[in-house]
Parts: structure tokens; sequence; C-alpha cells
């Protein structure tokens, strides 16, 4: 079956897009790939195609929970066996879809970049036929990203496959994104290079195993806008005259959860960001994505929301997207942006830009970058608000509760907060924004080990049906299945005390775990700390010069952004409209 043979037969196109037949043609030759396409542009199918004509399974490394589910329903929906592993399933759920790409016809699995860590995973993974590791949103494991995160690291480790024969075999990779610099672009294909050289002769050797393929980011139906307002107060009146004028669903960025809720009270409209509730925010998005002009619910016909909201959410008729606040960076911008206007009709992506917003720009750096010394300081207060003293700790994951570390050991939040992600990246601790989850609980003690504790005849009883219920126990933290009552509750939390067990009640918290035992001293590499202070003040100075810009095209600046040299003028943008009619 042909490329061409297979998209008819099981999506019945009559042809690709873009760059899509080229990409795929190399995949088919077992070759490292870097697609770098617009939002909407058919990644997907760049994977999925030549999986589906030759043999073996296609691990896709992605971040985003929603994604992973829709594309397996995708696929189920044409006869295409796969499957996801993500957070919430069971120990058994989980073994079960292993087993199902190892035994089964199975011809793709979906997992987050965390999954990577877990050695019960790696183990059965040695196991599974893979051919091919797509990664998408790839510019997440540049450190010169915007979006950097550090689980990414581990994609490189696991292409060194042993087959069947107990041969090791380098399996191919295609790596996926939509916003990329071209320094950002490079870096990707070291860091999957499966080389810990970066520099030198073996930097050029792994970049030469790479091809990287661009697809214009121009959009002949988006057009970019920057409103200038004196004040807060202005911003809002252009806000609500701007919803006034264009028709259709329309996405309002904001920076934070407080001002999502006070704008969409005052504008009667939905509100999403991460402290609602799953429940909440699956409701929400579902009122907003099933929005028509004809459904009478004109409350749903706007989300506001933070940064939170609009990943893998695949709503074809945005005509309206606006951005209260000023982004971090034109990466950011480009990508919420691009979020209107998929079905390729007439859509606006609009900037509000107040002076004051250059201000708070400068002030995000050092909220961004707190100093070294306050860095240190939160590792050891987050240590001791834990009792997890000097040369322990490995292993152990806790549920964070940031307001009330901030209250006991009296620090500033957003501060504090952002310390927490600069240790992650340093890799002394794993750190995972606040999420919603189910009680989890690990044995940190091996099954002969137990005898040397006292333990009470309940503390056991509860242990040994753990054992029983939950094979992965001693390696991996396990989702209960079933919601601790009070007494299961404090004889858990007793366990935990004394290490016995990692215990994660059900609850709505940051996941904080150590990666190495509590240091004495805190030490952040340049990499770490100045280079990427630096370059993040640099890509804020970008999105100001956007803001403040009034007489280049904005589509020009933002593709010169990604390496785009040799684009045209918009001709609708307003700053292009403004000199036409000058």
């Amino acid at each position: 079956m042909t490329p061409l043979e297979a998209l008819r037969t099981y999506y019945g196109y009559d042809a690709f897009r873009g760059i899509q037949a080229e990409v795929i043609d190399r995949v088919m030759r077992g070759r490292d790939t870097l697609a770098l396409m617009p939002t909407g542009g058919g990644k997907s199918l760049c994977f999925q195609i030549p999986t589906l004509i030759q043999e073996g399974l296609c691990l896709v490394v992605t971040p985003l929970i929603a994604l992973m589910k829709d594309q397996v329903e995708n696929l189920r929906r044409r006869d295409i066996r796969a499957a996801a592993i993500y957070s919430g399933m069971t120990h058994d759920q989980i073994e079960t879809a292993l087993d199902n790409c190892q035994y089964g016809p199975y011809r793709f699995l979906y997992v987050s970049p965390e999954r990577l860590e877990s050695e019960l995973f790696r183990i059965r993974l040695s196991r599974l036929p893979v051919t091919l590791i797509a990664v998408d949103e790839a510019h997440c494991i540049s450190e010169w990203g915007y979006d950097f995160r550090p689980s990414y690291l581990n994609i490189s480790a696991i292409r060194e496959h042993k087959d069947a024969d107990g041969e090791t075999k380098r399996i191919p990779v295609l790596a996926l994104t939509a916003t990329a610099t071209p320094s950002v672009a490079e870096d990707i294909c070291l860091r999957l290079s499966a080389t810990e050289e970066l520099s030198g002769r073996a930097r050029e050797e792994a970049l030469d195993n790479w091809h990287i393929f661009r697809q214009s980011f121009h959009r002949d139906n988006l057009n970019y806008v920057v409103r200038t307002c004196r004040d807060g107060q202005e911003k809002l009146e252009q806000l609500q005259h701007i919803l006034s004028r264009v028709a259709g669903s329309a996405i309002v960025y904001v920076r934070n959860r407080k001002r999502t809720e006070e704008l969409a009270e005052r504008l009667g409209t939905l509100c999403y960001h991460a402290g609602l509730s799953h429940d909440q925010r699956a409701l929400r998005q579902q009122a907003w994505k099933t929005w028509t002009p004809t459904s009478g619910d004109s409350s749903a016909r706007v989300m506001v929301c933070t940064n939170a909201f609009g990943l893998g959410i695949d709503k074809a008729d945005v005509r309206l997207v606006i951005h209260y606040d000023l982004p971090d960076s034109p990466e950011a911008y480009f990508q919420e942006a691009g979020r209107a206007g998929r079905d390729g009709e007439t859509a606006y992506a609009v900037l509000l830009f107040a002076p004051e917003d250059k201000t708070k720009a400068k002030k995000r750096v050092t909220d961004n970058y707190p100093p070294r010394e306050f860095v240190e300081k939160v590792y050891h207060a987050a240590s001791d608000y834990f009792g997890v003293g000097a040369g322990s700790g490995l292993g152990h994951s806790f549920a964070l509760h940031m307001e009330d570390l901030c209250r006991v050991m009296k620090l500033p939040m957003l501060t504090t907060y952002s310390a927490l992600h600069l240790l992650s990246q340093a890799g002394y601790i794993r750190f995972e924004d606040e999420q919603e989850t189910e009680a989890r609980v690990k044995l940190n003690v091996s099954r002969e080990g137990l005898s040397a504790y006292a333990l009470s005849e309940q503390q056991n009883a509860l242990l040994q049906m753990l054992m029983r219920q939950y094979t992965g126990i001693f390696t991996d933290l396990q989702y209960l299945r079933f919601d601790p009552d009070e007494e299961q509750h404090r004889l858990l939390a007793e366990l935990a005390a004394r290490h016995i067990v990692t215990y994660l009640p059900r609850t709505r918290a940051c996941l904080f775990g150590y990666t190495q035992e509590r240091q004495a001293d805190i030490w952040l590499p340049r990499s770490v700390y100045e280079v990427r202070q630096q370059r993040y003040a640099e890509r804020l100075t970008a999105m100001v010069e956007y803001a403040e810009n009034t007489r280049f095209c904005r589509e020009q600046l933002l593709l010169h952004y990604f390496g785009e040299d040799e684009a045209p003028v918009c001709g609708h943008c307003d700053v292009c409209r403004r000199k036409v009619k000058n």
C-alpha cells in the first residue's frame, strides 16, 4: 500500500497537504526527521501513515492527555488499534495496554514523557516492537525553548532498542512542533540524537543525521491586530467593543486565575483555569466547544482563560483570539493566536497593550528567576516542611499545597513557584503543576524488609491487601481503585510518616518529589539560571517590540522570528491596513 492509498483508505482524503508527503517519505526510509508545521497542519498523519503501511508499533510521546484520548478514539473509529497510558490509570489497566501492544495487533501507543521515567515502563518497553518514535510538542525538549520540560530529555535514552533476537537497534524519530526558532530546532535534533556530546565533531555528525522540514506559518485568513490602550479601564472597553463587533466563538487569554474569574463575571461568559475541578473544566470546555450561533446559550460563546486552556482543543470555527495581557514569548503568542480560524475563514488575533504592560514585563524576569539564595532557601524550606532530612528523600513524592507551604514557611507565592520549577530543571526535584488526582500509594520497603518494622495489626493487614492488589506497588505510585475511608487514610498517613510508604491522598495539589537525596548545598548551573534568564528576557523583549511596532507587517515580524526571512507582507494586519489608508 502506498502512502496515498493509505490516506484514501483510512482517512478518505485524496491528497496530502503542505509538506506531509515529503515528511512521510523520509520517515518511511527510517531517517530522523523534524517537521515544523503550523497548528492544524496535519502533523499526526506524518507518523500515522508510515506506521499503517509498515510493520511495528509507533510510540507517540505527548504531554497532552486530552490529545492522547482524542487521537486514540479517532484511530479506533477507523478500526485501527491504539492505546494510551496516562495518569489516573490503574496498574492493571497499564499492564493490559502494554500486553495489547506487545502481543496484539496494536499499531500506536501514546504516553506522556513522564512515563518514560518509570522503571516498570522501561522494562516493558524493551519487549515492544517499536519501529518509530513520534515526539509531539518537540520544542519542550530544548533547554532554550519557551516551554522546556526536563522529562523530555528521557526520550533519547529509549532510542537504543533491543529486538527479540537481542540485537540493539536505533529507533528512528519523527519530532513535531508548531513553534521553534532556528536555534531551538537545531537543539531539538541534538537532544534527540542519543548522544551525550553536544559539541564539536559529535555535534556535526548528530545534525547530519537529521533533516528539518519547514512549512510556512503564513496564514492568509488570520488578521493580526494590536490595540494600544491608555490603561486597564480602556483595555476592558476595547475588549467589550471587539467582542460586540466580531461574531462567532472567541477565546480571551489572561495571565492569572483571579482575573479570569473577574473578567468572565464582568462579561457574563465562561472561564477556565487550572484551579477548577476536572469536572468543572470538562463541562465548560464542552459547552464552549459545542456552542453555535443558534444554540441559545450566549454565555458559552466566549471562554476567558489562562494558557491552561486550548492545548489539544480542536475547534475549527474560532473567529477571535484576544490576549488581554502580554504573553511571555512570541512562541506562546503564535501558538495561542493560531487557534483562530483553522477552518480557513476570516479570523482575528488581537493583542491589547497598555504602557504598564512593558513595566510588568520587566518584573516578570525577576519573578521567574529569583536570586539563587532564595531558590536554595525554598529547597530547604520545602524539605523541612515535608520532614525530609539531609541525605534522605530519594524516590519519595508528596502532594504539595502551595498556599500551605508558603503560609507555614513564610514564603512569597509567585517566586516560590518559580524557584520550584528551577530546582526541577536543575535535577534536584520533580515538580508538577497543580492537578486533581486520585489517591496514590508506593511501598518504599521490600516485602522482606517489612519484618524489621513494628507494625500494628491494622497497618500490616492494609499493607498485605495493597501488595496483593497492586503488583507494581514497589516500583511506581499506584492509583488506588478505592477511596480510602477515614481509618485507612489514618493508617496510610502513619506509614508515610515513617517513610514505609509514599502516600498521596486524593487531592488537588502539585506533585513534589526527590530525584536525588536532600543536599546540603544547591548549585544552579549557568545553563539553568543565567542562560535561561537571558533568553526569557529576550523573548519578552521581542513581545514588547511586536506590541509597540507601528512600521512593519505584524505577520512578517512573527515569521522572521521563526526563521522565515523571505516572508511577504500580509496586507491585512492593522499596520498594513493603516499604510493602505495613508
